[in-house]
């Protein structure tokens, strides 16, 4: 389960993907069977959450890892790069990046 907290551990990708909204599902499923294919059963995975957009034209990928090295482990495996490659095959672009987690606020 993500755990999204000040002060965490984890290093956070947050990807967002552009696509064509007649492909976005296909994204999704694909992000979806990544995760449960390969991404689950590497070192340092935590958690991933798919998010489409209403408009259909952005899918997010929020993802957790144990550290950065554990998420740039992660690229170098050749199953996750396939999976990868399939991603940004079905994008139209795609925006990678690892975050920290600086403020959270709930109600």
């Amino acid at each position: 389960m993500s755990r999204i907290e000040h002060n965490s551990p984890y290093a956070t990708l947050v990807n967002v993907f552009t696509v064509e909204p007649d492909r976005a599902q296909q994204l999704v499923e694909l992000l979806g069977k990544a995760t449960e294919e390969v991404m689950q059963h590497l070192p340092g995975f935590r958690s991933a959450n798919i998010h489409l957009s209403s408009d259909r034209t952005r899918v997010l990928n929020y993802a957790q890892w144990d550290s950065a090295a554990a998420f740039f482990d992660m690229q170098k495996n050749p199953a996750a790069r396939e999976h990868m490659s399939a991603a940004a095959a079905l994008a139209v672009s795609f925006d990678p990046h690892l975050y920290t987690v600086e403020s959270v606020h709930q109600h």
